[in-house]
């Protein structure tokens, strides 16, 4: 396959933007090189609404009650299964002018909300309530170290030592639409433009809530589980890494992704619905890299489907049932099923280098079944839901058998690991490859970069040397034959790169484990993980565990690759940052886990080194406008009404005079951008039907000049709505700010007119 060349006007535009990057980190090496870290997180946060530097030596603020509270045993101690409590809370923050968190795209930026996101929390304890363990599953693109330590902080000042890093599992969806600007490490703080006092702040806010939800829910109850498979939602993205693997391997498997999801079903002592937690491997992108609206792409379509039919008659996002779709080894498993074609001339691009003979890789991308990515959200989506309600119907197979929780913090750097009874290998600090600058068939790069390169580019490796310092001799070594673009371990400023200090985790309820781990890890790697673990019981005694892989949780640290598929240097590979032996390193980390619950000598591990929280994080460049309207026009007045009346089917669709939707991030409270209202004849009045957590309703923010900008509010509407009379209504904030005085956020909102939704002649109208 023939390289493409640059042209001279090419090169010439890739030197200025590079030039323009390195004045760009300069500058900001140069701001924050008196950058101080706390090595002990505890009592560290800030409570400034101000821009300026973080400083992790202000006063600590409390969530919730002052002193330390701790619950006492349940009223009813005398039966069979656990104290369940269940939990949800909005996290979603900032939907306008910050990055989206997944793709790293330029110019990806929030304009709008699709569906808002959300923290669900369920906490189990024994009927004794001596031991307790709790899973977070959130609507976020990943959990950030500096995420998990504020929430452990916050917990450890309103309960004490009930719920710790040892039971606290937090882990990410991976939407790719969420906020980005909620991480500590500069290549991700780089990658979200910064850090973000708004979004760390509603997610933390929205884990700890959905926690102290789940507390004060807590009631007996019982659990069952189910498995099946899911047809039609999935495909390998990287089939030619998968086939690396050997092939007496490759034979146990019916085929390269693991197809089987793993339901929980939680009911109480009278079989009421309680909640569910479910684990499938799928990548959540079937909203693509165009995509400018926050949400929670197809497993959140699964968990608003579930939550709908449970919570009859109630808004999304309200009801007591809360139904959680877990990431799990979901590395190189993509929802586009329609596989790769190039976009420029419609064939197909399924070749080991992803690449297009026209166009390049850049050429190259997955389609999903729908006739657009909202389409195709909802198939795949719609696909799950079908499979977990038929699980969730008859699962009969109780789980029961005490509660365990095992957890450490580790140097990912310097693990060494037996590889057998004479070798032994040791992992690397972090690097990422070539190919990762690629992209995928579900994201590409962008800047030429091929999947598959196992040699790096002279011109990009002279740049990296120029700018940021040629990766030592030791690093190049470790990571072979992964070419290095980035030696992010080796770099510093303003603070490190990446993570060096990771969790590694097991919570057990009764039969069933759940591997806490913090990455993504390939369909491959899942399923050697998920045997060492279930051999390493066997081996200690308990015989007949199930193992569950839950992925993204506690600390991002990108993918883990096969040692085979490294080889080969696809993105996942290329991104698997501790070196090849990365999985063997967390399989000998979570036996030793696995192995502490089986002979109860959890007491005995390691604390390990605890990571560090950095103060003087880097905050967002985006400035803050004064909103202003258009003359003669105020905010919330309709700039497009309605039509008099629309079919099923049809879209409504109104555009209001607005203002920046992040300054309704300001205060910690819920907010919905909108409502659907239809007018009910017996009670004379407006009832709420859709907010903007609804699949059918789209809010579009369009930013003008001069602080002017524009709302457009859509609602689907759907086949079976009601028919009758309906508006819609605008609510916002506006900045408001006089000179040499503090900004206020003023509340206002806008109504479009009535319009009525007609449907066939025959058909009965409904109030």
């Amino acid at each position: 396959m023939a390289k493409r060349t640059f042209s001279s006007l090419e090169i010439f535009l890739i030197f200025l933007l590079l030039l323009m990057t390195a004045i760009t980190v300069a500058l900001l090496t140069l701001l924050f090189t008196t950058s101080g870290i706390s090595e002990n997180n505890k009592g560290n946060h800030y409570t400034s609404t101000t821009q300026g530097p973080l400083s992790t030596q202000q006063p600590p603020v409390t969530h919730g009650p002052s002193k330390t509270t701790t619950q006492g045993p349940p009223v009813f101690q005398n039966f069979s299964g656990y104290h369940i409590g269940v939990g949800r809370a909005d996290c979603t923050g900032q939907v306008a002018d910050i990055p989206l968190m997944g793709y790293a795209k330029a110019g990806q930026t929030a304009r709008g909300i699709l569906t808002r996101l959300y923290s669900r929390a369920f906490i189990l304890a024994e009927p004794d309530a001596s031991k307790r363990v709790v899973f977070v599953s959130i609507d976020i693109g990943m959990v950030s170290q500096r995420v998990r330590l504020e929430v452990l902080r916050r917990l450890q000042n309103q309960y004490g030592d009930l719920y710790t890093q040892e039971n606290v599992v937090l882990s990410g969806t991976h939407t790719h639409s969420g906020p980005a600007g909620y991480f500590q490490y500069t290549i991700f703080v780089l990658s979200s433009e910064g850090f973000s006092r708004r979004t760390f702040e509603f997610i933390v806010d929205g884990i700890v809530k959905s926690i102290d939800m789940a507390h004060r829910n807590l009631k007996p109850g019982r659990i069952f589980v189910n498995k099946g498979n899911v047809e039609g939602a999935q495909i390998n993205r990287s089939p030619y890494s998968y086939l690396q693997n050997p092939l007496s391997e490759r034979n146990r498997y019916s085929a390269n992704t693991d197809k089987e999801m793993l339901v929980l079903k939680m009911v109480d002592l009278n079989g009421e619905d309680l909640g569910l937690i479910s684990w499938f491997a799928v990548h959540p992108v079937s909203m693509n890299n165009t995509n400018h609206l926050v949400n929670s792409d197809n497993v959140g379509y699964v968990s608003y489907m579930f939550e709908q039919e449970k919570n009859k008659g109630e808004l999304p996002g309200q009801g007591p049932f809360v139904a959680a779709f877990a990431s799990s080894n979901l590395g190189d498993v993509s929802p586009n099923i329609l596989g790769p074609h190039c976009i420029n001339t419609g064939e197909s691009c399924d070749n080991f280098n992803s690449f297009c003979p026209i166009g390049g890789s850049d050429m190259c991308m997955a389609a999903g079944p729908g006739k657009d990515m909202f389409d195709s959200t909802r198939i795949i989506g719609d696909t799950i839901y079908q499979k977990a309600k038929e699980l969730y119907d008859i699962a009969s197979q109780e789980i029961l058998g005490p509660l365990s929780a095992a957890h450490q913090w580790v140097n990912m750097t310097d693990v060494t690991v037996q590889l057998n009874s004479t070798h032994t290998a040791k992992t690397c600090k972090p690097a990422l490859g070539h190919s990762f600058a690629a992209g995928t068939i579900d994201g590409v790069g962008g800047l030429n970069f091929t999947q598959g390169a196992t040699e790096g580019d002279p011109f990009w490796d002279s740049i990296r040397d120029q700018l940021l310092g040629e990766p030592s001799n030791e690093t190049k070594d470790c990571h072979k034959p992964k070419p290095i673009l980035l030696s992010t371990g080796e770099m510093s400023r303003p603070h490190p790169w990446h993570p060096e200090i990771v969790d590694v985790q097991i919570i057990t309820l009764g039969s069933l484990v759940i591997a806490a781990v913090p990455g993504e890890p390939t369909t491959m790697s899942g399923r050697r993980l998920r045997e060492a673990i279930q051999k390493e019981f066997e081996t200690s005694g308990r015989q007949n565990m199930t193992v569950v892989i839950a992925g993204l949780c506690n600390v991002y640290t990108h993918y883990i690759a096969t040692y085979e598929e490294y080889q080969v240097q696809r993105y996942e590979a290329a991104s698997t940052i501790y070196g090849p032996h990365t999985l063997s390193a967390y399989i000998q980390l979570f036996r030793g886990l696995a192995r502490a619950i089986a002979t109860d000598t959890v007491a005995n591990l390691s604390r390990g080194p605890e990571p560090p929280f950095f103060s003087q994080l880097m905050l967002p460049l985006t400035s803050n406008q004064v909103d202003r309207t258009p003359e003669n026009t105020t905010f919330g007045d309709v700039l497009h009404p309605a039509k008099p009346e629309y079919q099923r089917g049809e879209v409504a669709e109104v555009m209001f005079v607005g203002a920046n939707p992040k300054n309704s991030a300001e205060n910690l409270t819920d907010h919905t951008f909108l409502t659907v209202e239809k007018y009910e004849n017996t009670s004379a009045m407006w009832q709420i039907v859709h907010n903007d957590a609804s699949w059918d309703t789209r809010f579009y923010w369009h930013k003008g000049s001069s602080g002017q900008s524009n709302v457009t509010i859509e609602w689907h509407i759907a086949g079976t709505t009601p028919l009758g009379l309906y508006r819609i209504r605008y609510f916002g904030h506006n900045r408001k700010q006089n000179f040499l005085q503090p900004a206020v956020f003023l509340p206002f909102q806008g109504a479009s007119a009535p319009f009525w939704v007609v449907g066939p002649y025959d058909e009965p109208t409904t109030n």
